[in-house]
């Protein structure tokens, strides 16, 4: 995961409040076994059916900051609705209020959730809709929001902060602690249970427990 200290880039205004994952990214999209590629995916109910929709209007379709309104991320946990984010081009998502599990998902993907009042989203939403392509300037580590005139401050935890700043997700700060996991290893006694790959394959097949005789329901 890179690390995250300071962005600059188009805004994209999203006037609309309890957008679930469901919307982030249709459930049919959720059929693939990839990781990436999912950015024709992000919004693609919207996108389809709504010609007017902010990422088809072309001074937003290479925004990296999302302006959303409270409630983002609700519904069904799904870390594809960050997957499509990101991979469509967003590094921020500001907000008034987020889904928790939406909001524990991002961070450890590298996503910044910012929390702003209802107030700032309004601002923003007048400043970037009145003049389309304007940037905004998110500083994780002042957690400052500065675009045109407006300069702010959002929210956001601090552990999770921290493990963006130093660009740290759940498997690299576990190896952090390599020589210490070693260590323990090394010193654990032999006798006890371990769980490591099989040295050797079994002596003989084994045999399903449905006889090939016996038919399928």
């Amino acid at each position: 995961m890179d690390k995250f200290i300071r962005h600059t880039g188009i805004g994209a205004p999203l006037r609309r409040s309890a957008v679930d994952t469901d919307q982030i990214i249709p459930a049919v999209y959720l059929k693939r076994i990839t990781r990436t590629g999912f950015d024709d995916a992000l919004f693609a109910g919207w996108r389809a059916s709504e010609a007017d929709f902010v990422l088809n209007q072309d001074a937003y379709k290479r925004a990296s900051v999302l302006v959303a309104g409270p409630d983002f991320g609700t519904g069904s946990s799904r870390e594809h609705a960050v997957w499509a984010l990101k991979d469509y081009g967003f590094k921020v998502v500001l907000a008034p209020r987020f889904a928790d599990i939406f909001r524990g998902n991002a961070g450890k993907q590298g996503l910044v959730t910012g929390i702003i009042s209802q107030e700032d989203a309004e601002q923003l939403w007048k400043i970037l809709e009145n003049e389309p392509g304007t940037e905004i300037t998110v500083d994780l580590e002042e957690r400052s929001v500065t675009c045109a005139g407006l300069r702010t401050t959002f929210a956001i935890d601090d552990y999770v902060r921290w493990c963006l700043m130093e660009g740290l997700d759940d498997i690299s700060l576990t190896l952090t602690h390599e020589d210490e996991i070693g260590a323990y290893e090394a010193a654990r006694p032999s006798y006890k249970p371990a769980t490591l790959p099989a040295r050797h394959l079994p002596p003989a097949e084994v045999v399903p427990a449905r006889g090939a005789e016996m038919p399928t329901p």
